[in-house]
């Protein structure tokens, strides 16, 4: 959090906190390569990359290969031709100009990323900051991570108007599709790769915490809100905290906390029809909502090091720590 150009940092579970004076941090603005423009040159050229290209977005290639055309190395020779055929589509040909055009200037998302990748230094001494870049995958792949990479298609962050996502999103969707939460989901693709889910996935509450982790650690380090985190509205957040007890009290009762079963657990962390209670007018991702009160709860009481906190897998632990009884 910011208080006064200061984020606040907790040592260990003393209760005791000591704060890190903003302008000593570090904060410079990431590069962003654009890996996007110079591939869509190429393309737009017919050309196939050259040495230099190779040198420069080698890894980008090999990434853009296994995960949008699923073909093993760009060394391989069909590669540049399924490349060329998969970008030549018109449809996805135009929404490549689009993006293009949309993110011209990216200075607001490197300087957010300088921000936060500044914060997980402090908190994480140890982890590496990737080299950071733009690509286009027509939909496919949003985030991509490998080896000290990261990258985000950029044709995700159009805008929730933007005229080809009324065909292939629901509502919910398209308003996290605008260009203020690039810099959120870049964060959160890496911070999912550095901290992997280790529980079991099909148990509610173990999904709570750990989304609930990812999502505090998000808020301090690109001093969000938790609506700006989570991408709600101020009707949706204001329902989650009339409903809160409410809705917690239902899921105890029912055993939803605890009884692995990935059909009830998955629609917790979803946008889309199946959320639940959403006849009652729900948002979706409550349960990543929920993860954060308690993850909330748990800081407060037993203040620490974020690497303290995604050092602590038990989830259960952190609830009953945290006291957390919205009833």
């Amino acid at each position: 959090m910011l208080t006064m150009g200061l984020w606040l940092v907790t040592t260990a579970c003393s209760g005791q906190e000591r704060t890190v004076p903003h302008d000593t941090m570090g904060i410079q603005p990431v590069e962003i390569h654009r890996f996007d423009r110079a591939l869509y040159d190429l393309i737009m050229r017919g050309d196939t990359a050259s040495p230099q290209f190779r040198t420069e977005y080698g890894a980008m290639l090999d990434v853009t290969g296994w995960a949008i055309l699923n073909v093993r190395s760009s060394a391989q020779e069909d590669f540049w031709p399924k490349l060329q055929r998969y970008y030549a589509e018109p449809t996805l040909r135009q929404l490549y100009a689009d993006a293009l055009a949309a993110f011209d200037s990216i200075a607001p998302i490197e300087e957010a990323l300088g921000e936060g990748f500044a914060f997980l230094r402090h908190e994480f001494p140890a982890m590496t900051r990737p080299a950071v870049y733009m690509h286009v995958s027509g939909f496919n792949q949003n985030v991509l991570v490998a080896d000290s990479l990261l990258s985000l298609s950029i044709d995700k962050y159009l805008g929730a108007d933007y005229s080809l996502y009324q065909t292939f999103f629901y509502p919910d969707q398209r308003r996290g599709m605008s260009p203020e939460y690039a810099a959120r989901d870049y964060l959160r693709g890496w911070l999912l790769a550095e901290f992997p889910f280790e529980g079991n996935a099909h148990v509610l509450l173990e999904r709570m915490v750990y989304e609930g982790k990812v999502l505090a650690l998000l808020i301090d380090a690109l001093r969000l809100d938790p609506r700006q985190a989570l991408g709600y509205t101020e009707e949706e957040m204001a329902w989650c905290e009339a409903h809160e007890g409410q809705v917690w009290k239902t899921i105890l009762e029912t055993r939803r906390l605890y009884t692995p079963d990935q059909m009830a657990t998955d629609p917790f962390f979803e946008w889309g029809l199946n959320r639940p209670f959403a006849d009652q007018g729900a948002p979706g991702l409550l349960g990543a909502w929920f993860g954060l009160r308690i993850v909330e709860r748990y800081r407060a009481l037993c203040p620490g090091s974020y690497q303290t906190l995604f050092d602590e897998h038990d989830a259960q632990r952190i609830l009953t720590d945290s006291k957390y009884k919205p009833f």
